[in-house]
């Protein structure tokens, strides 16, 4: 075992030794999935120039041995049929990490495809498909971007995943809502698929959802077809929750939180460096999700975390169900300057990021933000404003685009989701204000699977208020792909015909072009 795999290992047997009980298995899904120990599928994350993240995790029937730790080996290869094996190696399956195997690779080519797999056993894993970023100072020719976010499973089937998987990308950014934590509605004639599952509260709740979704070959085949890099937002532990506060008992919550961080971080392929200090992860207090992933000089991508820093939203009563819509003239709150949706430690490191990737001139060729939801502002007919969003924190996002106007980075791209509709907008330096300079392009796409719950009309309304939206479709569920040159950014918003069916096929709604140093996008 190199330093680095024992180094990793030794990290999760220490946060391991912290927990206090056992977690029970509450396996809600069909005896098929618990046959093959590996029927959870494999997955890559976050590629750096020499090195990227295996993620596993064993699904065990015997009761027995699923209160014990388990060795897996892993390999990674040129081909896929494993002839020629670049490196191996062995890493432990805790019980009280969920029997979660982390592999953090070092060592690697830069800029080049691998293939691996995990074997216990007789068993074999699925071949997964991984690769490296280009090396730091490399001016990568291209980069396929795939983004997505929302997958609630009862709401569709996973169609998106299988076309996003063939339009092979390089890397697929997650933007949050991984899983849902409701139980199925009563109501399911309009479902395209129903669980068994209950409300998710506990950390056996939290594992069997992600057991679920994962469950999907379509989203398997997605994980295996590429690195992932992820981020989480609200449904991952409770609808409209900020920081360390949500619905119901303070403390509850507390406990629920840190149950669905803990299997966020169990079925995610992230770097133990999420878990923060050992301290703070002996109760899943804290996590370091806001990073930098670098493609060379071609991009440098900064995956944000607005749930876990965020100020509680603006005039929402203590305990509520949801945070809902203000009118500004009755919720000063609303402008309150110190209130903050990144956190200030967060925000001051996303500033110097920026900052960096402005000088030296043409260091960076693209600067992307890849955040939860839509950054550019909405107002409505009805003059409603939802506290949730970008929306309900003005002041923090004035403060993020007084940073980029400061330092301009050579170009800016903000990639959101979480809205269930695509949205297109120029971002100006001032909101409300077209005629000043546009600092940057947004594209925030749809979910996978999950309904909007609006109609065209009211989002064609949006659209004619706000002269910055380029384009603003809901009722349609799929993905963003990003074609990343020197020259141009190129976004393609595919869309699946019928969320209902497995085998939907897919189209493209609409395409964009940002070119190169001339910020807002453009209709190709």
């Amino acid at each position: 075992m190199n330093p680095a795999h024992r180094r990793s290992f030794l990290q999760h047997a220490a946060y391991a030794a912290a927990a206090t009980t056992l977690p029970r298995w509450a396996w809600s899904n069909p005896p098929s999935l618990a046959s093959d120990p590996f029927a959870l599928g494999v997955a890559s994350g976050d590629p750096t120039a020499d090195g990227v993240v295996l993620w596993t995790r064993l699904v065990l029937a015997d009761p027995a041995l699923a209160l014990l730790a388990h060795t897996v080996r892993w390999e990674v290869a040129h081909d896929a049929q494993f002839a020629q094996v670049v490196q191996k190696g062995e890493a432990t399956a805790l019980p009280l990490l969920g029997h979660s195997v982390h592999v953090e690779l070092q060592g690697l080519a830069p800029g080049r495809w691998y293939h691996y797999r995990f074997l216990w056993g007789a068993a074999a894993s699925a071949v997964g498909r991984t690769r490296t970023a280009p090396a730091a100072g490399d001016q990568a020719a291209s980069l396929r971007l795939g983004f997505a976010s929302c997958q609630r499973w009862e709401h569709g089937h996973y169609a998106a995943w299988r076309h996003l998987a063939a339009d092979a990308p390089d890397l697929v950014l997650f933007l949050g809502d991984y899983i849902y934590e409701y139980a199925t509605p009563k109501q399911t004639a309009d479902l395209a698929r129903t669980h068994t599952l209950r409300h998710a509260s506990t950390l056996a709740d939290y594992r069997d959802r992600y057991a679920l979704h994962k469950s999907d070959p379509a989203l398997q085949a997605a994980h295996a077809a590429c690195p992932w890099a992820v981020t989480w937002d609200d449904h991952e532990v409770q609808n409209d929750y900020a920081a360390g506060a949500g619905r119901g008992d303070p403390a509850h919550f507390m406990a629920q939180r840190s149950a669905a961080w803990q299997a966020f971080y169990e079925n995610m392929p992230v770097r133990a460096a999420t878990l923060g200090t050992p301290a703070a992860e002996s109760r899943w207090g804290a996590m370091q999700l806001y990073r930098s992933l670098r493609w060379g000089r071609l991009a440098h991508i900064h995956l944000l975390d607005s749930r876990q820093h965020r100020s509680w939203q603006a005039c929402r009563a203590p305990q509520s169900t949801s945070a809902g819509a203000v009118r500004a003239a009755d919720c000063a709150e609303l402008a309150d300057p110190a209130r903050t949706l990144l956190g200030p430690a967060q925000e001051q490191w996303l500033h110097a990021q920026l900052a960096a990737d402005a000088a030296p001139p043409g260091a960076t060729r693209w600067s992307v933000l890849a955040q939860q939801t839509l950054f550019s502002p909405r107002h409505y007919p009805s003059g409603l404003t939802p506290t949730d969003g970008w929306d309900g924190y003005p002041a923090a996002r004035a403060r993020l685009l007084q940073a980029l106007a400061r330092r301009p980075p050579r170009n800016t791209v903000l990639l959101g989701g979480d809205i269930h509709q695509n949205y297109v907008c120029r971002v100006h330096a001032q909101p409300d204000r077209a005629e000043t300079p546009v600092l940057a392009s947004e594209f925030c796409g749809t979910s996978i699977s999950s309904r909007s719950g609006t109609t065209q009309d009211k989002l064609d309304a949006i659209a004619r208020h706000n002269p910055h939206v380029l384009l603003a479709r809901c009722d349609q569920r799929g993905y963003g792909l990003a074609d990343v040159t020197p020259q141009r950014w190129t976004t393609t918003l595919r869309v699946v015909e019928d969320p209902l069916r497995a085998n939907s096929s897919a189209s493209t709604l609409a395409r964009f072009v940002v070119e190169d140093q001339r910020p807002g996008p453009q209709w190709a």
